[in-house]
């Protein structure tokens, strides 16, 4: 087969069709090509004499054992690769191949020329799988495919498991079906700006002040990622709705929902709710520890776990005396359902106000009451701080009214 014939082979290869199929072809023709080439067409087996640089050119059947990114590059380019030959002896002689182009830097040596042909080859290989390695860390452009890379590869790695779980569920309901797979440089201001509108139509304040959030957590990211230049909440009309805080149960509705699940199993948890002040996520995690109630803080930023000791208190010893098992809450949808169904101009996380109202009436310390609740005492605070059981069980002493 003549070097032209070759060429026209070669050039009809790279016209089929860039798919699994159009692979296979392309190897089946190569492989029955190999046979009829001759070495006068190869130039001597592929050197072109030019002085101590020459030009190399691979047999197809070379080719065809190269890396599928190789292949299509050496067919476009005339499948050439730089070759040195060196004087490596008296009667000897050495040679290297060399490819620096598209980010690659392809070496081998040899004093061997067919060798040196493998080793590239192979080293072809090798090549292609560290490009495929490298890309794999490439950042995606558009909202969507962005946004999980973020959230898997950095917030995950910054927030707490339950911030986590929530961030992603208020995503996939809000963020992913408005803005979908749109690029970064599409996005404007009215798209934030519609999507805020339409859940503060709905009344859900407080999700909107989430969405406008978590956009920003986005967009930010995709700044420092060089995605964007701006980010598009700058010009965004949101004014955030005025949270309302609890309120304290009064003395009489305590006295009503706790009798209203007298001697059942409900009995225990509203007790250690209502007496512990602590948070309804938390609920899950409470065990008893000797004197006291063991939870875990559920509002810490870092990715440790913290607990919390709450002592178990006048107004709450008298319902553990004979209790002997594990603590066991119901689910947050029962606890809730069950309060409504007692205080439904409630919620539960009134309870908790309830008992940090107590606290205050009661004389208990203020840093004892933070510790029992899980209040940051900041960062110098958390840092100096460790209060000792005696004194915390001194100050649950107090709990009685």
């Amino acid at each position: 087969m003549r070097t032209s014939e070759i060429n026209k082979l070669l050039n009809f290869v790279q016209q089929l069709p860039a798919s699994p199929e159009g692979e296979e072809a392309a190897a089946a023709i190569m492989r029955l090509a190999a046979d009829s080439i001759t070495l006068e067409s190869l130039k001597d087996r592929g050197l072109a004499d030019t002085g101590d640089q020459t030009t190399l050119e691979f047999t197809i059947k070379e080719i065809s054992q190269m890396p599928k990114t190789f292949r299509r590059e050496f067919r476009t380019d005339g499948c050439t690769a730089h070759v040195r030959k060196r004087r490596s002896g008296r009667n000897s002689w050495n040679y290297e191949i060399r490819y620096r182009r598209n980010g690659y830097n392809v070496s081998v040596s040899d004093n061997n020329l067919e060798q040196a042909k493998q080793k590239f080859v192979e080293a072809l290989k090798t090549a292609e799988k560290v490009e495929k390695r490298t890309s794999a860390y490439s950042v995606p452009t558009t909202f969507h495919a962005f946004a999980l890379y973020h959230f898997e590869n950095y917030r995950k790695k910054k927030v707490a498991e339950n911030t986590y779980k929530n961030d992603m569920n208020r995503y996939k309901k809000y963020l992913q079906p408005h803005f979908g797979d749109i690029p970064f440089g599409k996005i404007t201001p009215a798209h934030c700006q519609s999507l805020l509108d339409e859940i503060d139509a709905t009344g859900h304040g407080k999700t909107a002040d989430e969405i406008h959030s978590l956009m920003n957590v986005i967009f930010k990211a995709a700044i420092l990622h060089g995605l964007m230049k701006r980010n598009p909440l700058d010009i965004v009309l949101h004014q955030e709705h005025e949270r309302e805080h609890g309120t304290a149960l009064t003395k009489e509705e305590e006295k009503v929902l706790l009798g209203a699940f007298k001697g059942t199993k409900y009995e225990i948890p509203f007790a250690v709710a209502l007496y512990t002040g602590m948070r309804p996520n938390e609920y899950p995690t409470a065990r008893i520890e000797g004197d006291f109630i063991i939870a875990v803080n559920s509002k810490r930023k870092t990715k440790k776990v913290e607990y919390k000791k709450i002592p178990i208190t006048p107004m709450l010893r008298p319902y553990l005396e004979t209790f002997t098992g594990l603590l066991e809450f119901p689910s947050y949808k029962t606890m809730r359902e069950k309060f409504l169904a007692v205080l439904p101009d409630h919620i539960l996380y009134d309870m908790r106000t309830t008992f940090y109202s107590r606290c205050k009436e009661c004389g208990i310390a203020e840093a004892a009451r933070d510790e029992f609740v899980g209040h940051s005492l900041g960062k110098l605070g958390n840092a100096y701080t460790d209060l000792s059981d005696d004194y915390l069980f001194r100050e649950g002493e107090k709990f009685r009214y």
